[in-house]
């Protein structure tokens, strides 16, 4: 995004030069049809009063202006529509999905709206050579805990958890619930290391479930995009960390994961 609007700025420089360049011209057109004896000569193939010449002159600038105005608003437009998409990437999810792409319950993005975006985020990291990483994260004894305080006491931990997750990533990363008790977070221009960094800040949560304290621990793996991946590659990735998760017996400490 960064490069296209580079781009753009180029591209309204040599407008706002063009337009310099024209009315340079224009102007000497003027300045010289004050001039009637250089109309005057019968041994040119035209014939044109220096009146006509102003006209002339005066249609052309018409139409560039007109051109001018053009350019000028497909430029304000392209910039306003990478400006909303580098700012709010969740909305252009949005506009591009529709909102039946959104989880009811965390508000969260499911695995079918993420895909185009994902891919996006790696066209732009092989084109830009830059990093890109994702979280993957597994919400320990969900079943147990649904089971034992009900299904709303289920949808309230899913939502504090996707708070904290929004609270915890930046304004360019999106979160992802992938299934039930899974969650993914894309991190553009974000190494391993940077990664980690944002899953820490979530912390631990502690909430109050049907009267009682309890405390949410979940399980969290790392994963960076390679040379050559596709974003179902780093989808099938995430899932065979999680996959790992369900498999592996938990108990109540927040366990960590780096694959590499």
């Amino acid at each position: 995004m960064e490069s296209d609007l580079q781009r753009l700025g180029r591209r309204e420089w040599w407008l706002w030069l063009s337009a310099l360049v024209v009315t340079t011209l224009s102007g000497m057109v003027f300045l010289l049809s004050s001039f009637p004896s250089l109309f005057l000569h019968s041994d040119h193939f035209f014939e044109i009063r220096s009146d006509q010449a102003r006209w002339a002159i005066l249609s052309l600038l018409l139409l560039f202006n007109n051109w001018l105005v053009y350019r000028q608003w497909s430029f304000r437009r392209l910039r306003r529509q990478h400006t909303e998409l580098t700012k709010d990437p969740q909305a252009s999810l949005e506009g591009a999905d529709g909102p039946s792409r959104m989880d009811p319950v965390t508000g969260l993005y499911t695995r079918a709206s993420v895909e185009r975006w994902l891919g996006k985020e790696v066209a732009r990291a092989r084109r830009h050579n830059v990093p890109l990483s994702l979280v993957a994260l597994r919400l320990d004894d969900f079943a147990q805990l649904t089971q034992r305080y009900g299904r709303a006491a289920g949808d309230l931990i899913l939502k504090e958890f996707a708070n904290r997750l929004r609270k915890a990533s930046r304004g360019t990363d999106f979160g992802v619930r992938l299934g039930s008790d899974d969650f993914l977070l894309v991190l553009p221009e974000c190494s391993l290391r940077d990664a980690k960094i944002v899953s820490d800040r979530l912390g631990s949560l502690e909430m109050m479930c049907s009267g009682q304290d309890i405390t949410l621990t979940y399980s969290a793996g790392w994963i960076d995009y390679k040379p050559g991946e596709v974003p179902s590659d780093l989808l099938k990735r995430a899932d065979d960390v999680l996959q790992v998760y369900k498999n592996a017996s938990k108990d109540s400490v927040s366990t960590t994961r780096v694959v590499r």
